[in-house]
């Protein structure tokens, strides 16, 4: 095992449409995309695609759309090791100007345990705080044996407080600013207090604003894709997690601007694109969208 992720797994169905019927309306979506989906998830097959096999501790079902996504799985090398619920989770995502509006049905009942796995190799773990007891017993383990753990906090939740405290790498969405009342300058300094060592609030077309090694606090500026090319930011955070779990993988040693250089252009690829898997860069896309963009 070199790099565990553990999240919630949902199956994304996004539909490219100019409107959303109500009532008795119908329409006719323009184009669809169906994908695995959930943000630890689409970061461990981000990550699988641009360095190799990764481990995921995620729900799964015996139905239909549980052996679809084992299916994916397999495709992309993730391997899994399952917390059983009775159905698979979805996520109904349309995107329109930039943005893009979810509507999401869930089951989390587990009907089994969290797995114990042997950490031997592991050499980084991300979380997104869902299966929150597993997600904070291997936060622990891992800061045990010296292993790198990273958070994508998209939003509150109950374990984020005690989480952040077994973290090195917190990477924020302004959602958690929100709603923990917080400016993007306070939360960069609320994660230096819980101990993390890379701190960051990403921040859509603006970027984001982080600090380094040193914990001086810079700003990372979003590359400058055309508004007519971009499709679908949904995953693009997810994909951004991915991609510098990966590029910490291939360099430990490097620096994290680099790391950070190298998903803004993942994430840069996969705004381009409807759905998660037609999103997610292989390296060849990533070095194309800095050649193309960071120019």
């Amino acid at each position: 095992m070199q790099s565990l992720f553990i999240g919630h797994t949902y199956i994304d169905v996004t539909l490219l449409s100019d409107k959303m019927p109500t009532g008795d309306e119908k329409e006719v979506a323009k184009d669809y995309a169906v994908s695995f989906g959930g943000n630890a998830v689409t970061a461990a097959f981000a990550c699988a695609k641009l360095n190799g096999p990764v481990d995921l501790i995620c729900t799964l079902a015996d139905d239909w759309l549980g052996s679809m996504f084992v299916d994916m799985a397999e495709r992309y090398r993730v391997e899994l090791h399952p917390r059983k619920v009775k159905r698979s989770s979805l996520s109904f995502i349309m995107p329109r100007d930039g943005k893009r509006a979810i509507l999401r049905a869930r089951d989390d009942a587990y009907l089994t345990p969290a797995p114990d796995l042997d950490l031997t190799d592991c050499k980084a773990l991300h979380l997104d705080g869902h299966l929150s007891e597993t997600a904070l017993d291997y936060a622990r383990r891992c800061r045990a044996r010296g292993i790198l753990t990273s958070l994508d906090g998209g939003g509150l939740r109950d374990n984020t407080e005690e989480l952040l405290g077994y973290i090195d790498i917190a990477v924020v969405a302004e959602r958690l600013c929100e709603q923990m009342n917080l400016t993007s300058e306070g939360m960069l300094d609320y994660l230096k207090k819980r101990g993390c060592k890379i701190g960051g609030v990403t921040e859509g077309e603006h970027g984001m604003l982080w600090y380094d090694e040193a914990g001086v606090v810079q700003r990372l500026p979003a590359l400058p894709v055309p508004k007519e090319r971009i499709i679908d930011t949904s995953g693009a955070g997810d994909t951004f997690h991915g991609a510098y779990v990966a590029a910490y993988l291939a360099d430990p040693s490097g620096r994290w601007k680099d790391h950070f250089l190298f998903s803004r252009a993942a994430s840069a690829h996969k705004i381009q694109h409807l759905g998660n898997e037609a999103g997610i860069p292989s390296r060849s896309d990533v070095e194309k969208a800095r050649k193309e963009f960071e120019a």
